[in-house]
Order: structure tokens, then sequence, then C-alpha cells
């Protein structure tokens, strides 16, 4: 099998040098940021654009790296592009509830409703007890809609820089478990 391109997908506001896809992007070197443009004004047809463009032109089969609202993305485009063949698998960590407007900002309510369709690839979900977010039992609800494993992470917040998620071993060990059954 060709190796895999692995593409970072922040969420709202990017995620910045403090964020453990940040530290992760430092130590494995050949992972992608996909640029989605306005970081804080999310538009969900062009950054389902924007991802459907990266998916296309990667070389070799594709790992999707995850945070946040792009979770919620990744649901949205796999429903809709045929590139979603090229997926090999995601890793999809800490959804928010964007139906909620009790837990989400306006700005992110844009990607609701939350795609219910199962994911033509292989994926993990990963949720917090205490994600300020997304309650935990509704990030498993995701997951199962989505035909993901999930993995509860215990109370570790919204799985970012502010919850003290910089180095993040755990979505490392993930992510190479992932490119390991590929």
């Amino acid at each position: 099998m060709t190796q895999p391109t692995v593409l970072v997908l922040p969420g709202l506001g990017n995620s910045g040098p403090e964020h453990w896809q940040s530290w992760l992007e430092g130590r494995l070197p050949a992972l992608t940021r996909v640029e989605f443009g306005d970081w804080d004004a999310p538009e969900p047809d062009r950054w389902v654009e924007r991802l459907d463009a990266a998916v296309r032109t990667a070389p070799g089969p594709v790992v999707l790296v995850a945070h946040s609202l792009a979770c919620i993305l990744v649901a949205r485009w796999a429903a809709v592009s045929d590139a979603a063949e090229k997926v090999a698998a995601a890793l999809l960590v800490a959804p928010p509830d964007v139906e909620s407007p009790d837990r989400v900002p306006a700005v992110v309510r844009r990607f609701a409703p939350v795609p219910t369709d199962p994911l033509p690839f292989t994926a993990v979900t990963v949720g917090s007890r205490n994600d300020p977010y997304c309650a935990a039992a509704r990030a498993c609800g995701f997951a199962a809609l989505w035909g993901a494993d999930f993995i509860d992470a215990g109370e570790v917040g919204h799985i970012n820089g502010d919850s003290g998620h910089g180095p993040w071993p755990m979505g490392e060990t993930l992510l190479k478990d992932l490119l390991a059954q590929l």
C-alpha cells in the first residue's frame, strides 16, 4: 500500500502553537494542515470545498486528523463527496454539539444539523466527560451514527490548548494505531 497522506483538520479558530495538533505536526513532520480560510467565521460550504480539494489532490490514501468543528466537517463532507473513497481512516477528536445553542457559539451552529450518515471509512471518535462543547453521551452518539469506534478520554475538557493538550501522547498513539492498521 502507498504511504498515506495525513491531513490535519483544525476546528474553529485554527489550532495554535499550544494545541495538540500543532504538537503532533512537530513530532510527525509529514502531516499536512488543511487551510480552511477564515478560521473565526467558518462557512460550511467553503470548508467542505477545501477539504474536498485537499483530499482529491493528496497522493495515495488519506488519513484525516480532525479536531472539534472539523469532526462535523468530515461527516458533512463524507456524505456528499465521492472523494471520500480515498480516505482510509479518520481520527475525530472532541466533536462539538453544533445543534446545542447552550453549548456552542452561533458561528459553529452553521454546521447543524449533525450528519447522521455512516462514514465510508474507518474512524475513531474521542470524547471527553467534561467537554464544555459536547456532552460525552452526545459524542458517543455521534460515533455510533458515523459507525466509528468511541473512546472516552476521561475528564479532559475540549482536548485543546486551553485544557492543557499541547502534548497529547494519547492522540499520537491513536493516530499511529490507525496508520498501523492500514
